[in-house]
């Protein structure tokens, strides 16, 4: 084939393509073993950055945040986070038999598997990203361990409206405090508002909110040992 026909040139194009490919699916589990030690920001925090967008978070250590927040959000996010290993296979097991399809699937989305997809992917329901999003979560909840996850999910979390990530800055937005300060009752909340910070307000919360943050505060006083993995 001469060097310079155009099957030759497409056949370049093609594995510079497949190359390219490559470099993207694999880069999240080289990048996640770094995620033990390198503090990390989510790719929504990058895109608002991009755009000019208003950005913020402080970083805080797990050992720096009240322990009723990670308590809270255990219940309310992902109860059996300490014995699955990234994906909950029972939970994802009834959400696909309550869809009908990948794309419409409820619930089952694991701490681990929204840390992957912050990290790694992009907001939004489809089969693609839920296929890329079962393999990180895996891999991220064996190379950085449960409580990094934890740390990692608390501070790219996004917890308001107008730009905050992670739990400090969702600490003083909604209460005017440091995370390490919320009492149940507010961690309560700001677990009830992570599904849709935008339109769900722990600062003001309606009914609803009320009503499932009175939810989470009472599981996490029967809890239990569902936060062993993530104790001080």
């Amino acid at each position: 084939m001469p060097t310079g026909s155009p099957r030759s040139l497409a056949f370049r194009l093609f594995r510079a393509a497949i190359t390219i490919v490559l470099v993207v699916l694999l880069l999240p589990y080289l990048l996640a073993p770094l995620y033990r030690v390198v503090d990390p920001v989510s790719t929504l925090m990058v895109g608002r950055w991009i755009t000019g967008k208003r950005v913020e978070r402080t970083w805080v250590p797990l050992a720096a945040v009240s322990a009723a927040l990670p308590r809270s959000v255990l219940v309310a996010e992902d109860a059996r986070f300490c014995t699955h290993r990234g994906v909950d296979f029972g939970e994802l097991r009834a959400a696909i038999e309550d869809a009908d399809d990948l794309s419409d699937m409820r619930g089952g989305s694991t701490i681990a598997q929204q840390t992957a997809k912050n990290l790694f992917l992009w907001p939004g329901r489809s089969v693609v990203r839920k296929a890329l999003e079962f393999p990180l979560a895996l891999w991220l909840d064996l190379a950085v361990g449960k409580r990094r996850v934890m740390e990692i999910y608390l501070n790219i979390a996004e917890w308001g409206p107008g730009g905050e990530f992670g739990a400090e800055a969702g600490a003083r937005h909604a209460f005017g405090k440091s995370a390490r300060d919320v009492n149940a009752r507010e961690a309560a909340l700001l677990a009830a508002v992570l599904p849709n910070p935008v339109r769900r307000n722990a600062k003001r919360p309606g009914a609803g909110v009320n009503r499932l943050a009175g939810i989470y505060q009472a599981r996490a006083a029967k809890s239990g040992s569902v936060a062993d993995c993530v104790r001080r």
